[in-house]
């Protein structure tokens, strides 16, 4: 199928529904059903709503109300509480299971107080794909759909779309949420989530000062006071060469750098038997 043909599944998917609500993330996924949902059914139709917790980095929640407020739509800003959960907190392979529980069911009741019958997600056609995604199913249990997997539109669907509507997070890095960057079997908690963000920022803020444009950068917490920092692999090197650098990730003792680069989904690759959490 050619993008025009996906645009218009997408858009006649979105149509055939009074209204959405739109779990907006502030990612390129998100943010491009929430601009298809606007063209679909009209600002007036659509809300969107970015949960708030210690797991979405304060820059990330700033931009997303940004563009929900470039498109006109209502934004709600619900607080979830994803540290409530056991699972969540344990941090096995099913981690994003609980995580997206917790959203799916602070938004279905918010959804159900703004009139509107429909909660959906982001998730794309290589998101299904994917082969480890346990949020996906979480999600997917308690009703929330998927317009973008349904439209078949992949992740260069995705980024083509909001290139070609103008939208200023076409070419948005991924950023997954605080709790992706913690080794699974590592409890995760708030001081967890806070120590990685400070670490990011913090280096991000260091390697931009230095003229190292970096795209993609995470902070690994390996568990005690180990750190794993992964750039974009062409800076890798120098960023190696430059401890001064390096001695900007605060709140750990030990920080080594992967030599391998950046990788979406790195910590999956530590996971004994990622097959049990599909």
């Amino acid at each position: 199928m050619s993008l025009d043909s996906r645009l218009a599944a997408l858009d006649a998917e979105l149509a055939a529904v009074p209204g959405v609500l739109v779990a907006f993330s502030g990612g390129v996924d998100s943010g491009v059903v929430l601009a298809a949902a606007v063209r679909a059914l009209g600002a007036q139709r659509v809300v969107a709503a970015t949960a708030v917790s210690p797991s979405l980095p304060a820059a990330e929640r700033r931009g997303a109300v940004a563009f929900a407020e470039s498109l006109g739509v209502r934004h709600e800003l619900p607080r979830t509480d994803e540290l409530s959960r056991e699972g969540y907190r344990a941090n096995a392979g099913d981690r994003c299971a609980f995580c997206k529980a917790e959203l799916v069911d602070v938004l279905t009741p918010l959804a159900a107080r703004l009139g509107i019958a429909d909660v959906v997600t982001g998730t794309n056609a290589d998101d299904l794909r994917a082969g480890f995604r346990p949020g996906i199913r979480a999600a997917a249990e308690r009703g929330a759909w998927a317009p973008l997997a349904r439209a078949g539109m992949t992740k260069d669907d995705v980024r083509a779309a909001a290139r070609r509507w103008g939208l200023p997070l076409a070419d948005k890095p991924a950023a997954a949420c605080l709790a992706s960057r913690i080794a699974y079997g590592v409890p995760v908690s708030a001081e967890a989530l806070a120590r990685v963000e400070a670490a990011e920022t913090s280096l991000r803020a260091a390697m931009t000062g230095a003229g190292l444009a970096v795209r993609d950068l995470r902070v690994r917490d390996l568990g005690g006071d180990t750190a794993r920092v992964e750039v974009d692999a062409a800076l890798v090197d120098e960023l190696v060469a430059r401890p001064d650098l390096l001695a900007s990730v605060t709140g750990f003792g030990r920080v080594e750098v992967d030599p391998r680069g950046f990788r979406s989904g790195s910590m999956n690759e530590l996971l004994p038997d990622p097959v049990r959490y599909r």
